[in-house]
């Protein structure tokens, strides 16, 4: 039975045609595992993950494969990307009971969705030291069969220690600025001098941490703030300068393979590029590099080239395959770039882009790199115009054109600000037409926000604490780059619903919301991964928020769910960047600018200051012209005067 068929997910859709008889996640699914007297088998990945298309073409569409599955389990299909709190739980499982994760997850639950076997990617024959994925089922089916109640006492006791886990102590004291030297020392310790980016291969993209790390260095001018900047610098530089990075049409793959930025994996992820647009535009904000300017230009015009859905939102990734072939649409070799370029232009461009006869990736395939830039300019542009305009001849790679709130709150965020320090309006609308979106589509007439959408339809699945936080962040930003006080508006609904469904009883949050259907536990985490914690995204807003209506309330929430940072401070400062991020905010103030909407000069310097987490906000009066300036409820005298008002925003006193 093709129950896939009508599924919003671009992933669940790629298995519809699969003969395993797919479930998607509900309790009709372990229901009818019951009624069956079978286990559950649960598959959770994702549309651009390379190993989840590997183990369906070698397992999921073999008949022998999917008539065992349909005889002996229930199977059920999960996209990450929409049901996030799943895959959350599921994962931490994976981890607890093999050591490591990643997807395809595979995983075998009881009928009262308690997991009791784990793993993720499993062959089509015993490879590595790994069972055949034919021979795990017989072995599951066994144990089921002779031994059901070891297996479901096995699922209990998993879930009681899943349940038992606890977060770092949450402090009753935020720390003051000199202590924030503590995670960049203990960032330092796992730098990566020579290539950027911290510990070993793989390397993903830090984005949280270097937006922290480039806070610090605009608030502490000392060794450990020049420490903080080295360390940011070096590491977008390296980058943005290797294979990771998309030398031709921009915007970043979702992580290095290598410990030197060179081979990618390929897909590319909404939320990271739009992370990485909005961190490299602080680099440039806060030194000037030019070469920060570019690369926040080329991510910017290719998530409105490529990533933008007709809708206005913005998809959520690309495949890391073409052709069915990883990387085989990026990939050159120094014959191909002379077929392009000619003989002369081509050897040139293979030095250039460190193409070798080796190759640096696979079967002689080189991904570009641009290690240093070449004297000749002009020349460069006119090569990566020739080179870009060749491969848009390929067979692109897949899209999920999957509309994440989430995301696309990210993926607004950035482009606003961008746009409106840029100079570059187009990218503002783009940032304004995906808030409309989701305000349409994913709200409705509703304070709650649908998780997904696409071709302009909701999806089923409700909203997480992560969506709330980030497309409240986008909203904010869009007030700061427009003065438009309905973005406000709209921010502050959503931080309500945050805060009132779903808060816990400690300062923190769950990142379901009381009233979202039941799993075998409601997942509640801090910690960021490859994106922003639903728990600090909503903190970071809150901080802003409470900034701008001059809200005690909403300060006292967000301190609070702060109060946990410090706990990660020594030991894990890489898994809390957004909460860092958020608590030098609050140490700055965050400075609060009350300015003329209609002053452009003002308002230019108010928007150009790397501040923490600085506010504006936008006065139409005439007898308010100019700009203030207030800290931790401490006014400045108002100026006209845009060097004063610049000097203001420099001269800070921290609290603590």
């Amino acid at each position: 039975m093709n129950r896939l068929a009508a599924a919003t997910s671009p992933y669940l859709l790629q298995h519809a045609d699969n003969p395993v008889d797919w479930w998607e996640w509900s309790e009709e699914a372990f229901n009818e595992a019951r009624r069956r007297g079978v286990p559950v088998f649960l598959s959770i990945g994702y549309s651009a993950c390379h190993w989840c298309h590997v183990m369906a073409h070698e397992s999921f569409e073999a008949p022998e494969v999917a008539a065992y599955l349909n005889e002996y389990f229930v199977s059920i299909k999960v996209d990450r990307e929409e049901r996030p709190d799943i895959d959350s739980i599921y994962m931490e499982a994976t981890v607890a009971m093999t050591g490591h994760g990643g997807w395809p997850m595979s995983v075998f639950l009881d009928q009262d969705q308690r997991p009791f076997y784990t793993g993720t990617y499993f062959p089509p024959t015993p490879r590595h030291g790994m069972p055949s994925f034919t021979q795990l089922l017989r072995a599951i089916t066994g144990a089921w069969t002779e031994r059901r109640a070891d297996v479901e006492a096995t699922g209990q006791r998993i879930v009681d220690a899943l349940a038992s886990r606890d977060l770092p102590a949450s402090g009753s004291r935020l720390p003051a600025l000199e202590e924030m030297a503590i995670p960049v020392n203990a960032l330092a310790a796992s730098f990566d001098a020579t290539w950027g980016g911290f510990g070993s291969a793989p390397k993903f993209p830090p984005s949280m941490v270097l937006e922290f790390l480039l806070r610090y260095a605009s608030l502490d001018t000392g060794e450990s703030g020049r420490s903080a900047l080295a360390m940011a610098e070096r590491t977008m530089e390296g980058m943005a300068r290797g294979g990771m990075y998309d030398q031709l049409g921009g915007g970043f793959a979702r992580y290095s393979v290598d410990g030197q930025w060179v081979v990618p994996h390929f897909e590319k992820m909404l939320y990271d590029n739009a992370l990485l647009l909005r961190v490299y535009l602080h680099w440039w904000r806060l030194t000037g590099s030019e070469f920060a300017l570019r690369i926040v230009r080329e991510t910017a015009e290719f998530l409105i080239r490529d990533l933008r859905t007709p809708e206005g939102g913005f998809a959520s990734a690309l495949d890391a395959d073409s052709e069915g072939v990883e990387g085989k649409f990026y990939a050159w070799t120094p014959e191909q770039l002379i077929e392009v370029l000619g003989d002369v232009d081509g050897r040139w461009a293979a030095e250039a882009f460190s193409v070798t006869e080796a190759g640096t990736f696979e079967h002689g395939l080189s991904v570009l790199q641009l290690l240093t830039d070449p004297a000749d300019r002009e020349r460069l542009a006119r090569v990566r115009a020739a080179l870009w305009s060749a491969r848009e001849t390929r067979i692109h790679p897949g899209r999920d054109d999957k509309v994440v709130a989430a995301w696309n709150g990210l993926a607004i965020a950035a482009l606003a600000e961008a746009g409106a320090l840029c100079g570059e309006p187009a990218w503002m609308d783009a940032a304004a037409g995906a808030a409309d979106l989701l305000i349409s589509v994913h709200m409705g007439l509703t304070d709650r926000l649908s998780r997904t959408s696409r071709d302009g339809i909701a999806g089923a699945n409700l909203g997480v604490l992560d969506d709330y936080g980030d497309v409240a962040e986008g909203f904010l930003a869009l007030y700061w780059a427009t003065a438009d006080d309905e973005w406000l508006t709209f921010a502050g609904i959503l931080l309500d619903v945050a805060v009132g469904h779903f808060s816990d009883a400690d300062g923190g949050f769950y990142d379901t919301a009381d009233d979202a259907p039941a799993l075998i536990r409601r997942p509640r985490e801090a910690s960021d991964n490859a994106e922003p914690s639903g728990w600090f995204a909503v903190a970071n807003a809150l901080v802003t928020y409470a900034a701008i209506v001059e809200s005690a309330e909403h300060r006292t929430r967000a301190e609070q769910a702060l109060g946990v940072v410090a706990a990660y401070g020594s030991h894990a400062p890489r898994a809390a960047g957004w909460g860092l991020s958020a608590l030098l905010a609050v140490l700055d103030g965050p400075a609060e600018v009350t300015v003329d909407a209609q002053s452009a000069d003002l308002v230019h310097v108010a928007r150009m200051t790397s501040a923490p987490g600085a506010v504006l906000r936008y006065s139409r009066d005439a007898r308010d012209s100019g700009a203030m300036v207030c800290r931790h409820s401490v006014c400045q005298l108002p100026t006209m005067d845009p060097d004063r008002l610049a000097t203001l925003l420099r001269n800070r006193t921290p609290r603590g």
